[in-house]
């Protein structure tokens, strides 16, 4: 389920949670999607922010969910730093150790777990339901670290957003799009309405914008010393 999703064009676009894709559709291409360039890395708006999250896992921890994992780069990752890690997807297979098919809501993932990541997913889930789902997953004293994307609402957003759209359109000259993992969603719900419904099931969450029409949530779990 984590993936990236293509950026907006306009503040319009991204408040109505419109998929636009910024390329031409080369003749030819099915369903109008653009060709691949060999050799060519791709810009990844979630893989931008891998070392923010990386640098949420809590100082000691021993296991580690990636909830929608793709085909589990931040797994990877995460293994990488020593951790036992649980790699969950219901849309796709990834070739990382520790990786099973499962839907977070109504699948045994096991645990509970130092570290909880969520990227690109909870916008797929039913929020209020979702969060309590995540939240449960969390061992005490650990974190769940969550990278979502949000509805424009006010000022701030739109700045962002306008930030971001040169960095994108600069990226894609010297780099393609990451191959798509999952079915594109609409975000609907505002970084607001967000908020306040983690403030009933995560209270403490601390909340941060990022560039690329992102935004974090990371949660301590009562007793964790992780780095908000």
């Amino acid at each position: 389920m984590a993936c990236t999703r293509a950026s907006p064009s306009s503040s319009d676009a991204a408040t109505l949670g419109v998929r636009v894709n910024w390329r031409s559709s080369p003749a030819g291409q099915p369903g109008g999607a653009p060709a691949r360039r060999q050799g060519v890395k791709h810009f990844d708006h979630n893989a931008h922010h891998h070392p923010f999250l990386l640098a949420r896992v809590p100082e000691g921890a021993r296991t580690a969910l990636d909830v929608g994992c793709g085909h589990g780069a931040f797994a990877r990752e995460l293994a990488a730093m020593g951790l036992a890690v649980t790699a969950v997807d219901r849309e796709v297979e990834a070739a990382v150790p520790g990786f099973r098919r499962a839907d977070v809501l109504t699948d045994d993932l096991g645990g509970p777990y130092d570290f909880v990541s969520c990227i690109a997913v909870l916008h797929h889930l039913p929020l209020e339901e979702g969060l309590t789902r995540l939240r449960s997953l969390v061992a005490p004293g650990g974190v769940l670290a969550v990278l979502g994307l949000a509805r424009e609402e006010g000022a701030l957003d739109r700045a962002l957003s306008l930030v971001s759209v040169p960095l994108n359109l600069a990226h894609r000259l010297v780099r393609d799009d990451p191959p798509q993992t999952a079915p594109v969603r609409g975000w609907s719900l505002s970084l607001r309405e967000i908020r306040e419904v983690a403030d009933r099931v995560v209270p403490g969450a601390r909340f941060r914008r990022h560039l690329y029409w992102r935004y974090s949530m990371v949660w301590a779990a009562p007793g964790a010393g992780g780095r908000n």
